[in-house]
């Protein structure tokens, strides 16, 4: 019975998150439909499909004036129909060498799509975030808040289950408080 559920949760998170989801080119997916309106930059992960563990950049505002909070174990992924958890941040590290790459390149990458999109109402200081890369500023963190115009921006990893080019997901956050607010986010691997 719980099978059901969750296959009947996903398909209409699935379902919903498609028609809702604004694809804004460079491969920046963003979605402003529920309470966290939250915006996936996938350039990295559809230049770098063979890695071991694939980088998202998230970036998350409040809708209303309340405070969110997000810890990370509510960000999940939505893959061919399995939801997928982040791994921990002493497993990230032990398998992955690719942290500092991955962040000198996205940092190269263009973000005039971002900048033209919603999410420019948000200022997003980047003190924190669920997978710093050692001596780059940001500190660890399992929890990000966001409240009126100040947004949380933290890069995502999933370990990488098999993804193809043109593979659709969906990016799934929740506040850590109450499970009711939610943002996801539709994402299509597709470099172009």
């Amino acid at each position: 019975m719980r099978f059901i559920r969750l296959a009947l949760a996903v398909t209409f998170v699935l379902g919903a998150a498609y028609p809702q989801t604004v694809d804004l080119g460079q491969n920046l997916f963003f979605n402003n439909e529920n309470d966290i309106v939250v915006c996936i930059d996938a350039a990295l992960a559809v230049r770098k499909l063979d890695s071991p563990y694939v980088m998202f950049m998230a970036f998350m505002g409040s809708k209303s004036q309340g405070n969110i909070s997000v810890h990370r174990d509510d960000v999940v992924m939505v893959y061919k129909g399995q939801e997928y958890q982040m791994p921990s941040m002493e497993e990230w590290r032990k398998e992955y060498r690719g942290a500092n790459h991955d962040y000198d390149l996205y940092q190269r990458l263009g973000k005039e799509s971002l900048a033209q999109s919603q999410m420019r109402f948000w200022q997003y200081p980047w003190d924190y975030d669920f997978f710093p890369v050692l001596g780059k500023g940001s500190l660890p963190s399992d929890q990000l808040s966001m409240s009126g115009n100040l947004g949380a921006r933290t890069k995502v990893y999933f370990k990488n289950p098999g993804f193809q080019k043109g593979d659709e997901l969906v990016i799934k956050v929740k506040d850590h408080k109450n499970p009711e607010i939610i943002g996801f986010c539709a994402v299509v691997l597709d470099p172009k």
